[in-house]
């Protein structure tokens, strides 16, 4: 996957322009939105879990779009606990639907950037596909997705430091729609498994 055909723009976002980086699939396949872990702890669109999981979905030909969450680098807008980067997230579903025109709609995030990817798909219908990895159950409220019907591809490792395991297995039990696949061993970013976690997060997509 060269990085020459990485494709480095602004979007238009609820409280001023987002810094995104795009990788154009081929033609027909989803296009997919990846969503960053906690930007005041360091998160960013060029987080390594976030780099990874962008490449498993390249490599089944999607398209896959990254970017900051407002106050992130680039991108203009301050922190809002939340609530602002799940608008974030909307803003960046409608610009892949308009980029990628007739392409069906997948979301995706790491530990807190699920929050925002899987709030912003709860309201868009036109996502097809949520993925998360390693949600921050333990810190935020998933509630919003109790009476979701679409598949939620849930990756989660068993040595996970930061948010626990067992947290993030009760929580799935609870979601009938939640498909979990754990990673035995497996700390929150996935030093010594990310092939791994490469290989879970698609294994629910027929190829």
């Amino acid at each position: 996957m060269s990085s020459q055909h990485l494709e480095h723009l602004f979007l238009s976002g609820p409280a001023g322009r987002l810094q995104a980086l795009y990788k154009a699939g081929e033609a027909g396949r989803p296009g997919v939105v990846l969503c960053h872990p906690h930007p005041q702890y360091g998160g960013t669109m060029r987080n390594k879990v976030v780099y990874w999981m962008g490449r498993a979905f390249e490599r089944m030909g999607c398209s896959v779009l990254r970017f900051n969450f407002r106050g992130v680098e680039q991108s203009e807008g301050v922190w809002d606990n939340g609530d602002g980067e799940a608008d974030d997230a909307a803003a960046a579903l409608e610009w892949l639907h308009a980029r990628a025109a007739g392409a069906p709609l997948w979301v995706a995030g790491f530990s807190f950037g699920s929050l925002a990817a899987l709030k912003a798909a709860h309201a868009d219908k036109r996502v097809e596909r949520m993925f998360a990895v390693a949600p921050a159950v333990n810190l935020w409220s998933f509630n919003f997705l109790d009476h979701e019907e679409r598949l939620v591809t849930v990756v989660s490792g068993t040595a996970d430091e930061i948010v626990p395991f067992d947290d993030v297995r009760n929580w799935c039990e609870g979601h009938p729609s939640v498909r979990l696949h754990t990673i035995d061993g497996a700390g929150h970013f996935f030093p010594a498994h990310m092939d791994q976690m490469m290989a879970a997060l698609v294994s629910d997509v027929n190829p």
